[in-house]
Protein backbone atom coordinates (compact mmCIF):
# COMPACT_ATOMS: atom_id res chain seq x y z
CA UNK A 1 0.00 0.00 0.00
CA UNK A 2 1.38 3.36 -1.50
CA UNK A 3 1.08 6.83 0.26
CA UNK A 4 0.13 9.34 -1.38
CA UNK A 5 1.43 13.04 -1.76
CA UNK A 6 -0.63 15.19 -0.25
CA UNK A 7 -2.06 18.14 -2.42
CA UNK A 8 -1.43 21.49 -1.83
CA UNK A 9 -4.84 22.44 -1.23
CA UNK A 10 -4.84 19.63 1.49
CA UNK A 11 -1.67 20.86 3.09
CA UNK A 12 -3.33 24.70 3.31
CA UNK A 13 -6.22 23.44 4.84
CA UNK A 14 -4.86 21.14 7.71
CA UNK A 15 -2.49 24.45 8.47
CA UNK A 16 -5.31 26.79 8.43
CA UNK A 17 -7.15 23.89 11.46
CA UNK A 18 -4.19 23.78 13.13
CA UNK A 19 -3.67 27.05 13.46
CA UNK A 20 -6.91 28.71 14.50
CA UNK A 21 -6.64 25.98 17.10
CA UNK A 22 -3.17 26.77 18.57
CA UNK A 23 -4.76 30.76 18.75
CA UNK A 24 -7.57 28.88 20.46
CA UNK A 25 -5.76 26.86 22.97
CA UNK A 26 -2.90 29.60 23.40
CA UNK A 27 -4.41 33.03 23.14
CA UNK A 28 -8.17 32.21 23.85
CA UNK A 29 -9.21 33.89 20.43
CA UNK A 30 -10.14 31.99 17.31
CA UNK A 31 -9.55 33.87 14.11
CA UNK A 32 -12.25 33.30 12.50
CA UNK A 33 -10.98 33.42 8.74
CA UNK A 34 -7.33 31.55 7.97
CA UNK A 35 -6.16 31.64 4.77
CA UNK A 36 -2.87 29.89 3.72
CA UNK A 37 -1.44 30.64 0.37
CA UNK A 38 1.84 28.98 -1.05
CA UNK A 39 4.01 30.99 -3.42
CA UNK A 40 7.13 28.64 -4.23
CA UNK A 41 8.99 28.37 -1.38
CA UNK A 42 7.08 30.96 0.45
CA UNK A 43 3.71 30.45 2.19
CA UNK A 44 1.34 33.78 3.43
CA UNK A 45 -0.73 33.33 6.55
CA UNK A 46 -3.31 35.68 6.62
CA UNK A 47 -5.53 35.71 9.91
CA UNK A 48 -8.97 37.69 9.91
CA UNK A 49 -10.24 38.77 13.80
CA UNK A 50 -7.30 37.34 15.59
CA UNK A 51 -7.29 40.53 18.05
CA UNK A 52 -8.22 39.21 21.58
CA UNK A 53 -10.68 40.81 23.63
CA UNK A 54 -7.56 42.42 25.93
CA UNK A 55 -6.28 44.17 23.28
CA UNK A 56 -9.65 45.48 22.35
CA UNK A 57 -10.22 46.88 25.44
CA UNK A 58 -6.63 48.31 25.76
CA UNK A 59 -7.39 50.07 21.88
CA UNK A 60 -10.82 51.39 23.37
CA UNK A 61 -9.27 53.03 26.61
CA UNK A 62 -7.11 55.33 24.12
CA UNK A 63 -4.04 52.63 25.16
CA UNK A 64 -2.90 52.04 21.82
CA UNK A 65 0.96 51.50 22.48
CA UNK A 66 0.26 49.09 24.91
CA UNK A 67 -2.03 46.79 22.82
CA UNK A 68 0.81 47.43 20.29
CA UNK A 69 3.07 46.18 22.53
CA UNK A 70 0.80 42.84 24.26
CA UNK A 71 0.39 41.94 20.03
CA UNK A 72 4.02 42.11 19.96
CA UNK A 73 4.99 39.70 22.96
CA UNK A 74 2.11 37.48 21.46
CA UNK A 75 3.58 37.07 18.39
CA UNK A 76 6.94 36.68 19.27
CA UNK A 77 5.70 33.74 22.03
CA UNK A 78 3.63 31.94 19.54
CA UNK A 79 6.47 31.85 16.74
CA UNK A 80 7.88 29.04 17.82
CA UNK A 81 4.86 26.79 17.46
CA UNK A 82 3.82 28.42 14.65
CA UNK A 83 6.99 26.99 12.77
CA UNK A 84 6.22 23.64 14.67
CA UNK A 85 3.33 23.16 12.99
CA UNK A 86 4.50 24.90 9.34
CA UNK A 87 7.56 22.35 9.42
CA UNK A 88 5.14 19.35 10.90
CA UNK A 89 2.63 20.11 8.21
CA UNK A 90 4.26 20.53 5.40
CA UNK A 91 7.44 17.99 5.95
CA UNK A 92 9.69 21.08 4.99
CA UNK A 93 12.10 23.22 7.55
CA UNK A 94 11.75 26.82 8.22
CA UNK A 95 14.02 29.61 7.45
CA UNK A 96 12.08 32.51 8.55
CA UNK A 97 8.84 33.33 9.91
CA UNK A 98 7.41 37.40 9.98
CA UNK A 99 4.57 38.54 11.52
CA UNK A 100 2.45 41.61 11.73
CA UNK A 101 -1.13 42.70 13.55
CA UNK A 102 -2.78 45.65 12.36
CA UNK A 103 -5.24 46.07 15.52
CA UNK A 104 -7.58 48.37 13.94
CA UNK A 105 -8.58 46.27 11.21
CA UNK A 106 -8.15 42.75 12.95
CA UNK A 107 -5.82 41.08 11.17
CA UNK A 108 -2.51 39.40 11.22
CA UNK A 109 -0.32 38.53 8.44
CA UNK A 110 1.88 35.59 8.56
CA UNK A 111 5.38 35.11 6.03
CA UNK A 112 7.10 31.90 6.14
CA UNK A 113 9.75 31.49 4.16
CA UNK A 114 10.65 27.25 3.81
CA UNK A 115 13.98 25.90 3.09
CA UNK A 116 12.60 24.13 -0.44
CA UNK A 117 9.22 23.25 -1.76
CA UNK A 118 6.52 21.02 -0.29
CA UNK A 119 6.30 17.24 -1.37
CA UNK A 120 2.92 17.72 -3.18
CA UNK A 121 1.37 15.78 -5.78
CA UNK A 122 0.36 19.00 -7.55
CA UNK A 123 3.19 21.39 -7.64
CA UNK A 124 2.77 22.55 -11.21
CA UNK A 125 -0.52 24.59 -8.86
CA UNK A 126 1.61 26.42 -6.85
CA UNK A 127 1.90 29.96 -7.68
CA UNK A 128 5.10 30.80 -9.47
CA UNK A 129 6.54 27.41 -9.65
CA UNK A 130 4.26 26.48 -12.47
CA UNK A 131 5.70 30.37 -14.23
CA UNK A 132 9.31 28.59 -13.82
CA UNK A 133 8.50 24.96 -14.79
CA UNK A 134 7.30 26.73 -18.12
CA UNK A 135 10.68 28.64 -18.40
CA UNK A 136 12.62 26.31 -17.92
CA UNK A 137 10.84 24.35 -21.09
CA UNK A 138 10.76 27.21 -22.82
CA UNK A 139 14.92 27.60 -22.90
CA UNK A 140 15.83 24.13 -23.59
CA UNK A 141 13.46 23.98 -26.64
Amino acid sequence: MSTQKPTRGQIERTLKQRIQALYLAEIGQRPEQVICQFFEDKLAIVLEKSVTLSEKFLLATQRQELAQEVRSHIDLAIKPQLIQIVEEVTGVAVNTILTATDLNSNISGIIVILSGLPAVRDLETIPKVKRKKKCLKSEKL
